[in-house]
């Protein structure tokens, strides 16, 4: 079994609506009804959590809210972001090491 976590934005409600499925072998879904809340006493009951996802679970869910267009609140950049600049480096560096040698520096 396979849990994904899909998530869609909802521009009339100003929301993301999460749907939790699981894929069986045999080609069918269960998904998840809404989440019911528990009132506990925070001093004697420690919670359990809702629910456990594996990393690439977690890493489908983190995809699926950023192409909702969630970005991390803190900090700058991304992995995608640095990428880019990279690559944007390295093409900047290709073509200054062209000019100097279209001009006879030897680099």
């Amino acid at each position: 079994m396979r849990t994904e976590i899909r998530a869609q934005k909802i521009f009339v409600k100003n929301a993301i609506d999460l749907t939790v499925i699981q894929r069986m072998p045999d080609g069918k879904i269960a998904v998840a009804k809404p989440l019911v809340l528990e009132t506990i006493d925070p001093e004697f009951v420690m919670p359990e959590p809702t629910m456990t996802l594996r990393m690439n679970e977690a890493q489908l869910l983190m995809d699926e809210l950023w192409d909702c267009g969630l970005r991390p609140s803190e900090g700058s950049g991304s992995a995608g972001s640095l990428l880019a600049t990279e690559k944007h480096l390295k093409d900047m560096q290709a073509i200054a090491k062209g000019l100097l040698k279209k001009d006879g520096v030897e680099v």
